[in-house]
């Protein structure tokens, strides 16, 4: 598995120097409008460069996993670090320019506001993040979107299989590309690579259509390509679709869906798995009207993602196993990144009565938020467990609760670690709404899928 790893890792850091150099591109800027120093670019320049360090990280942790954690080669350790250094530095100094623009007022966003507005006709609504171009917000709502493609089983479509289709995306397209997969189970593994931008995947329903794979570590393949969905290609949207891994609770991690798609989109989707179910890997993501099974950290990554109003069941794992919900694995304080569970429900799978957690901090800077969320008796009143059996997290994790409902809701008999937070004021809970944290009043569709931008 160490060849397929330092694969891995050659395409990471090619993406890596693509966000650095998008980061670059952007601070550049070009004529008009464009020069602005807009709240939106610096957001993007952040997501980027925390992208770039989460891509670095991603490689290590690879090579230490078909190590089997044992120490990877000094040389090979220092060279990854030092590349992560200079993608560090990057974002703090875009962090620190941000910082500075807000202290003095400086009204960074006016003129991109104005944009909006005379280009695109849209009032800004505070109840609604504009994240998705209006096309796309018909395309999320429309009963049967016109599709560019259809596949279908049993023949009566363009192709039988979604990979077949997937070959004829074209690259880095301006305009969506959509693809209708019919009613069934599509036994395959598929990969929307980082060249096919705008690509667009729905189905009959989240149960009707579902994709299933088995592909997991214990069989030889990393965690990072286990995927039964992978989606690379920025603005990516699923819509009522199913992504399933069969491997089961022997096989370890085996992930059914991982997304590094920046601005992605996932409606009324279906992730079935056991340990690592939905990888949120990088970049800014939004789930609206899911359903994610799991067992071990089956939500997990370094993406900034929202999940909003989706059904969150954990499930029976495999022998003296626990659960835990999540394990986010952020690295570097100004890394723009998090997981927000805002107005779910976390209910049992079938008969569970394994432990089940919160979560767990993966890495120093762990950030996860439950918000306005029911939260089921299943939950242990700790809420939070230890990556480490014995050794407790840095005290610069950050696990927060605010406004959750429900038996396992209870915050008393919480952890008491200074980076559990089980009572946090609005303020703070501002910055994992789908306005702050995504950035989504930019990016999602005003006016196709119901969702809240903010608390209220």
């Amino acid at each position: 598995m160490v060849r397929e790893e330092l694969e891995i890792c050659e395409n990471l850091f090619e993406d890596a120097v693509e966000y650095i150099n998008d980061s670059i591109s952007a601070v550049q800027g070009g004529q008009g409008d464009e020069m602005v120093l807009s709240t939106a670019k610096i957001n993007d320049i952040k997501t980027w460069l925390s992208s770039a360090i989460t891509n670095q990280e991603t490689c290590l942790d690879g090579l230490m996993e078909a190590a089997n954690h044992a120490a990877i080669p000094q040389e090979m350790e220092n060279a990854t670090r030092n590349s992560t250094e200079f993608s560090s530095n990057s974002l703090a100094i875009a962090t620190h320019i941000m910082t500075i623009l807000q202290s003095f007022q400086v009204p960074i966003h006016r003129k991109l506001l104005k944009f909006d507005r005379h280009h695109h006709g849209l009032e800004f609504d505070p109840r609604f993040p504009l994240w998705v171009r209006r096309g796309d917000r018909r395309l999320l709502q429309e009963e049967n979107p016109i599709p560019n493609i259809t596949v279908a089983k049993d023949g009566s479509g363009d192709f039988r299989t979604i990979s077949e289709a997937v070959e004829l995306i074209p690259k880095k397209k301006k305009t969506r590309f959509v693809i209708y997969v019919k009613e069934g189970v599509y036994l395959e593994n598929v990969s929307i690579d980082k060249d096919y931008w705008n690509v667009m995947i729905y189905g009959d329903g989240m149960y009707k259509t579902i994709v299933s794979g088995s592909l997991n570590k214990v069989d030889g393949t990393p965690t990072f390509s286990s995927g039964t969905l992978i989606a690379a290609g920025r603005r990516f949207i699923a819509r009522d679709m199913g992504f399933i891994n069969t491997a089961g609770p022997e096989k370890e991690q085996a992930v059914a869906m991982r997304s590094s798609s920046d601005q992605s989109v996932f409606y009324r989707c279906y992730f079935d798995a056991y340990q690592d179910t939905l990888y949120v890997h990088s970049n800014r993501q939004f789930y609206r009207d899911c359903h994610v099974t799991g067992t071990v950290d089956f939500i997990f990554g370094n993406a900034a993602v929202v999940l909003q109003n989706c059904s969150i069941q954990p499930r029976q794992p495999g022998p003296d196993q626990f659960n835990t919900i999540t394990a986010q694995s952020k690295t570097d304080p100004n890394q723009n990144t998090g997981i927000s569970i805002q107005r779910c429900h976390i209910t049992p799978f079938d008969n569970l009565t394994a432990t089940t957690y919160l979560g767990r901090p993966w890495k120093d800077f762990a950030t996860t938020m439950f918000m306005q969320s029911h939260i089921g008796d299943i939950v242990d009143p700790a809420g939070w467990t230890q990556w480490t059996q014995g050794v407790d997290p840095p005290n610069t994790i950050f696990y927060a609760e605010y406004e959750n409902l429900g038996p396992g809701s209870g915050i008393n008999e919480r952890i008491n670690w200074p980076g559990v937070k089980p009572n946090v004021t609005t303020e703070e809970a501002r910055r994992f709404t789908v306005e702050s944290l995504i950035q989504g009043n930019q990016w999602l569709p005003k006016d196709s899928m119901v969702y809240e931008s903010s608390l209220e």
